[in-house]
């Protein structure tokens, strides 16, 4: 059986993450907490946390908050500031290859060279989301009414991905063939970058705000239903043509947070009574890690070794389950 060192919060977990194979957690009040051995807070920012993601290039936590500042969290609880815009709010950070750091602020995307160097890509509208390719210094925004693609390192115009609605959330695909967004209307919208071709993923009851890329890239797994919705990327035209998996079906209950394994075809499932399963793609074998608790789950992330999983509610509960008991 699985077993569970479980953490009390009182904020609502923005993020889960390893860094050097220790739980981290970023925290709506501006904290990041490193709980095992003794909890450690590190103070990212005053005010709120408004943005955290992983930068696995670099193996520390990036942070965005109400002070305008972006911030750089290591694994040895050192907080240092990469960029500050003032009395704007930092809603959006991404990592990218080369010590790249984006983040975002209104209508207005940033990207901090790895020599330090600032450059702003304004838009005409709210920059919704920000992410960069796998490989270059590729910068993605997602926006009303699609995308726009910017080489950071360049002075040229950008390339505009359009489809009417408004774009929430944005991805490249692991090998950097597919950009993905997450839209307010309950579906993904794709493109093939080498042609433009679109791809549409509809279908969903609620709002798409948790995926993750299957270990090989095979698959994107996507939250915003009573399932798992798992779809096929593995052929040159992408999900289009093809049904997706369906994954950890719980009568009516919403899949709220996914994360796929690092290196097998199963899937941490996180439903909206805190529950966590873990599904394999082969047999839909299922697994009980977490029977649930108060709170949405909002945030997973497997550890490098993919035994252990910490994971975060939206009321403050989270933990790392060790699967291997």
């Amino acid at each position: 059986m699985p077993s569970i060192a479980a953490y009390e919060f009182v904020e609502f977990v923005e993020t889960a993450v390893f860094l050097k194979d220790e739980p981290v957690f970023a925290l709506a009040d501006g904290t990041v907490r490193m709980p095992a051995g003794g909890e450690r807070t590190v103070e990212a920012h005053s005010g709120g946390l408004l943005a955290a993601r992983p930068d696995p290039w670099n193996g520390r936590l990036l942070t965005g908050g109400e002070d305008g500042r972006v911030v750089a969290v290591t694994p040895d609880g050192k907080a240092s500031e990469l960029a500050t815009i003032g009395r704007k709010w930092v809603d959006r950070v991404a990592a990218g290859p080369n010590g790249v750091v984006g983040f975002a602020s209104g209508r207005t995307a940033y990207v901090r060279l790895s020599d330090g160097t600032v450059k702003e890509f304004p838009q005409e509208r709210t920059v919704e989301d920000i992410a960069f390719a796998p490989k270059g210094i590729r910068l993605a925004t997602a926006r009303y009414n699609g995308a726009s693609l910017y080489f950071a390192g360049t002075d040229s115009a950008p390339v505009q991905l359009e489809w009417k609605g408004a774009h929430i959330a944005v991805m490249f695909s692991p090998d950097g063939r597919f950009l993905v967004t997450s839209m307010q209307e309950n579906a993904l919208h794709g493109w093939r970058l080498d042609d433009g071709q679109h791809m549409r993923m509809a279908g969903y009851p609620a709002k798409v705000k948790s995926w993750s890329w299957s270990a090989k890239g095979r698959y994107l797994a996507t939250a915003g239903a009573p399932v798992a919705v798992l779809w096929p990327f593995a052929g040159k035209t992408g999900p289009m043509g093809k049904a997706p998996l369906e994954l950890g079906l719980r009568g009516d209950t919403m899949v709220t947070c996914v994360a796929c394994h690092p290196a097998e075809d199963m899937l941490a499932v996180g439903y909206a009574d805190g529950m966590i399963l873990a599904v394999r793609f082969a047999d839909q074998k299922e697994a009980l890690l977490r029977r649930g608790g108060t709170g949405a789950i909002q945030t997973m992330a497997w550890d490098r070794e993919g035994r252990r999983l910490a994971f975060g509610s939206e009321m403050g509960e989270a933990g790392v389950i060790d699967i291997a008991g």
